[in-house]
């Protein structure tokens, strides 16, 4: 019995960051982590399986004007590891054809692996058959060693702890209907950063101050869960900086130490800060890339895209919010 399904999934940015892991391979985080699920940002997936095929797991990339290429060695390992754990969780034996693509840049800081593996996770499961709750499929991606794809399942403000249990699993904190924040990305690199956030996550307990961000965690926590449920920006806006700033800190000292910032992150953090002292509500946070995510409401997107636009290394600015989490598409990609 065969199988198509093709997934669109959303990539999201972390309040509260995931960085460091009790177990990589498994993606278990050491902290909970907070995110927003976005809406433009996203990895459309096709995947379709051959009930007792023989043969390997066929993994294609898609291109502009719909070309297909073979995945790097060390992305089509994952893709394909992931694919194992499908067939190992359902029993059932056979091969996958899997085809994906992404509405913006891979490997840039952008979480493309989370709406990615989030992506898969949903849309193989779909081609098998099989419609999973929330728990099942935030499990499943993470499983993919994308720790951030657990939270991709989910639309809107989304929290992902680890209680030791089966409870690994991320929940909803509010809908995305519950506030509409925006989300304006500085685009200062596009290529694919010389560290990857698993490395990252691998040195980040040998960083000095990688205690003292856990210790702070709890108090950060609760007051980020406040700022959604109030939809208060400028309670929140302060902590996702403070936060964004202490990761890529412990990135800095860990050992060896890894700069994800360019200096066009500097320059727009730079920029985001005279904006404030004249009384612009954004504020920004960055995952482990260069890329800055500026936090603000609608009524500020504009001056925020003029400020961004006007950063001579800001190559380009994308324009995204809170959105309402995977979907399945008809027409497929082959």
């Amino acid at each position: 019995m065969s199988g198509k399904a093709t997934v669109v999934a959303p990539a999201n940015i972390a309040f509260i960051k995931y960085w460091g892991a009790k177990d990589l391979d498994q993606a278990v985080p050491v902290n909970t982590s907070v995110s927003m699920t976005l809406s433009e940002c996203t990895s459309l997936s096709t995947v379709e399986f051959l009930d007792g095929g023989d043969g390997p797991d066929r993994i294609e990339i898609v291109g502009d004007g719909g070309s297909l290429t073979l995945p790097d060695a060390a992305f089509r390992e994952r893709i394909e590891r992931h694919l194992e754990r499908v067939r190992r969780w359902t029993g059932r034996a056979g091969r996958f054809r899997v085809a994906t693509r992404n509405s913006f840049p891979t490997g840039a800081g952008l979480a493309s692996s989370a709406s990615g593996f989030a992506a898969l996770a949903i849309a193989s499961t779909r081609a098998l058959g099989l419609t999973l709750d929330v728990p099942e499929l935030s499990t499943l991606a993470r499983m993919s060693g994308s720790g951030s794809a657990a939270r991709s399942v989910l639309g809107g403000y989304v929290e992902w702890s680890w209680d030791g249990g089966p409870g690994g699993h991320a929940t909803s904190l509010a809908s995305a209907s519950h506030w509409d924040l925006r989300d304006v990305i500085a685009i200062v690199e596009t290529g694919t950063k010389e560290v990857s956030s698993l490395e990252g996550h691998r040195r980040a307990p040998s960083s000095p101050h990688y205690e003292a961000r856990l210790s702070a965690l709890p108090a950060r926590l609760d007051t980020v869960r406040r700022a959604i449920a109030a939809r208060d920006l400028s309670m929140l806006g302060p902590v996702l900086e403070e936060e964004a700033i202490e990761l890529h800190l412990i990135a800095m000292s860990s050992r060896p130490p890894i700069f994800y910032w360019k200096p066009g992150t500097l320059r727009v953090l730079e920029a985001l800060r005279r904006g404030r002292e004249t009384g612009l509500a954004a504020w920004a946070t960055m995952d482990a890339g260069a890329n800055v995510h500026v936090i603000c409401t609608p009524s500020a997107e504009k001056e925020v895209v003029r400020i961004l636009e006007g950063v001579a290394e800001v190559a380009d600015v994308v324009l995204d919010g809170v959105g309402q989490g995977p979907r399945e598409e008809r027409e497929h990609l082959f």
